[in-house]
């Protein structure tokens, strides 16, 4: 177990305690703390980003130890995926829950428009930004999107980095929702942590087409039961087959050689020999 401390002075959030899955420090967190922590977060101006992350962020790591720290450089790793909860659980936080990036969106939509808060969408294309924004709408009468833009589909110039953060700054917002899908959407928000003035920005992955209508969620039962990657997959065979054939063994054949002792998987922090803002006290060999 990773302790942490406090990342705002709200008493709302009291410690953000994390666990080392294959070397992502996982934050123990269900979806009522993280709506607490991000308004928190706004309400004190605290900059950070967070990463919602499933088995697919935590295997992308193992190859990339850059990736790696970006991950453990977030204000907060969420379980986005069952296995991570489990995980959660496995080493006493009974109290973990899934933070799946579509319902944190509507959460903070929701309970946002009491306070004002201003949103800002980033990724995707102009049509279903287009189609997200009047969804938002229609649900969530009173929610302010302060601003959006769908950037190309390659990397970026250095041009367009002040361009596209200017027009973020622009538009003052106080969340910045950024639906690139993992990992680019996480070195984005890494990159891109410094140049913007919004307090918090949030990785949503496939939020922008779930909100906008454009893709079908897995009923709860099978997100319930961890398998809502089956449903993806059936729905999904041609874009996503060779992520899960790949993904699902390998995750299950890494944990449970982190589980057994038999491989260590150290944590790499943004910096040689200082753990991120949020998370103190940290073994970096520790294998929880």
């Amino acid at each position: 177990m990773i302790p942490g401390t406090a990342l705002t002075t709200d008493p709302a959030i009291d410690r953000l305690d994390s666990i080392n899955v294959l070397g992502v420090a996982v934050s123990d967190l269900d979806m009522a703390r993280a709506v607490r922590l991000v308004g928190a977060a706004v309400r004190m101006r605290t900059r950070g980003y967070i990463c919602i992350c499933g088995a697919h962020g935590v295997v992308e790591c193992q190859a990339d130890p850059a990736l790696q720290r970006v991950f453990n450089g977030a204000m907060a790793v969420t379980p986005d995926g069952m296995p991570l909860v489990w995980a959660l659980r496995g080493a006493g936080h009974a109290q973990a829950g899934r933070v799946y990036g579509p319902d944190l969106m509507r959460n903070m939509l929701d309970t946002g428009r009491t306070a004002g808060l201003r949103h800002f969408l980033y990724g995707t294309t102009p049509a279903t930004l287009a189609k997200l924004t009047a969804q938002i709408g229609r649900r969530y009468p009173g929610a302010i999107i302060a601003g959006s833009y769908a950037p190309p589909f390659r990397p970026l110039t250095p041009d367009e980095e002040r361009h596209f953060a200017d027009v973020i700054n622009g538009a003052a917002a106080d969340i910045v929702w950024v639906g690139l899908s993992t990992p680019k959407q996480d070195r984005w928000m890494a990159a891109m942590r410094d140049r913007l003035e919004a307090p918090v920005l949030i990785g949503v992955g496939a939020a922008f087409d779930f909100l906008a209508g454009n893709t079908r969620s897995a009923p709860p039962v099978l997100q319930r039961a961890g398998l809502e990657w089956a449903f993806r997959l059936a729905t999904e065979p041609r874009r996503l087959w060779r992520r899960y054939v790949r993904i699902v063994p390998l995750y299950l054949m890494l944990r449970g050689l982190q589980r057994a002792g038999l491989r260590h998987f150290p944590i790499e922090w943004p910096t040689p020999s200082t753990p991120p803002q949020g998370v103190s006290g940290a073994d970096p060999a520790a294998t929880t």
